[in-house]
């Protein structure tokens, strides 16, 4: 199920992608940073934000692909694997084993 934040981030252009995505990326190095002299209280912070860059990344990799269009709230339409109440499953097809010699047609 699609996260919400990264519905709302379907919604935006591809510039304003970019420019969260930077901005996204700015305040890891600062979090990192804070973290490393021991200054950050919250260091759950810097979870939250890789995830946010990663959905950010993801939705502009969505958008080069054209999985989804900029403006396009909706989550990507992708391929799944059809239920097994839905499409009976398939048998798989006998071979012969790769060790038995081959049969001459005279």
């Amino acid at each position: 199920m699609p996260s919400r934040f990264a519905q709302e981030l379907r919604g935006h252009g591809e510039q304003q992608l970019r420019n969260e995505l930077e901005s996204a990326h700015e305040e890891l190095f600062t979090l990192r940073f804070q973290a490393a002299t021991r200054q950050l209280a919250d260091v759950s912070k810097i979870r939250k934000t890789r995830r946010q860059v990663a959905r950010l990344r993801t939705v502009l990799h969505e958008q080069e692909l054209g999985l989804s269009e900029p403006g396009d709230a909706e989550a990507p339409v992708a391929a799944e694997a059809p239920a097994a109440a839905e499409a009976p499953a398939e048998e798989p097809s006998v071979e012969a084993p790769v060790d038995a010699p081959a049969q001459d047609e005279e």
